[in-house]
């Protein structure tokens, strides 16, 4: 087991647009331990979320991850596959979205989408 619960080393993620590149996190590093709590504030647009999201695996295209090392719970995230990200989220690490207007469907119940993702995250496949 690591050290740190997060480890994030030198990250740097830019989106790649027809204009060009634009950089979004330039040399991003902070740890966190277990038990700690680390709250990050910043102007809009300053790139917490993307932060939260690439730790997640969830960076969307046009954004890439171009430097630096992610860690979580001792897994590497940016030398993970896909599948492998699947499997973690939702049993080791999670993420509450800061729109629930994108997250919830209003035609269902909460707890039945509650229950879905629990289900979609906990069961073995």
């Amino acid at each position: 087991m690591s050290e740190y619960l997060v480890q994030i080393e030198n990250e740097r993620l830019s989106f790649f647009t027809p204009a060009g590149e634009v950089k979004s996190l330039n040399d991003v590093s902070f740890t966190v331990r277990e038990g700690e709590v680390l709250g990050i504030v910043g102007e809009s647009g300053s790139g917490k979320s993307v932060t939260a999201y690439s730790l997640m695996g969830l960076t969307a295209y046009p954004g890439r991850l171009i430097g630096g090392n992610l860690y979580f719970n001792g897994h590497h995230i940016n030398k993970m596959s896909e599948r492998e990200m699947r499997k973690m989220r939702g049993n080791e690490i999670s993420i509450i979205f800061q729109d629930p207007m994108t997250s919830l469907n209003p035609v269902f119940t909460i707890g039945n989408q509650i229950e879905e993702v629990i289900l979609l995250h906990t069961q073995k496949k």
